[in-house]
């Protein structure tokens, strides 16, 4: 199993149990998402509750809970959303940041292709959830989520060179 690390802090933000396409010339990554139920599943054993005596809500479990599949596996903390003024200095607080880890034919790659992922983003930017991973940590590599149009599940979209693949 291969799991991808935030370069920056160390997070677990991705596994390669969650396919990805590379889009913007491979500078994000994106990955579908999916809303699941977690906790206590209730069994129908074909049992006749009503005539033993139970009450109608006997059934109903309060534990179980909605989420998203990768924010829960990779405990993502959602972050409060950026106008664009706030999102370019992020980028490039960002840019600054991961530029020093990364090898020159990395560098590269990452310089010529930031200003067509950031000019993605910034289109969508309205429509972005911010998240990062659970370390929280003021230099962490953001995860940006969006729905598609009609889409029940959401996107997330990774920046590809700040991911760092770990064989577990």
């Amino acid at each position: 199993m291969l799991v991808y690390q935030d370069l920056l802090t160390g997070d677990e933000l991705l596994s390669d149990s969650f396919p990805y396409e590379e889009i913007v010339d491979g500078m994000l990554w994106q990955v579908e998402g999916k809303w699941v139920v977690q906790g206590a599943v209730d069994v129908n054993i074909g049992a006749n509750p009503s005539a033993e005596g139970a009450d109608a809500d006997e059934g109903v479990d309060d534990t179980a809970v909605k989420c998203v599949d990768i924010v829960d596996t990779f405990r993502l903390q959602e972050q409060p959303t950026f106008d664009k003024k706030e999102f370019v200095a992020c980028i490039k607080r960002f840019i600054k940041t991961i530029t020093p880890k990364l090898s020159e034919e990395e560098k590269t790659k990452f310089n010529n292709g930031i200003a067509a992922a950031t000019k993605y983003l910034l289109s969508k930017l309205k429509d972005l959830q911010f998240f990062v991973g659970e370390s929280m940590h003021d230099d962490a590599t953001m995860v940006f989520a969006y729905y598609k149009e009609g889409a029940a599940d959401p996107t997330f979209l990774y920046f590809a060179h700040s991911l760092k693949e770990i064989e577990c």
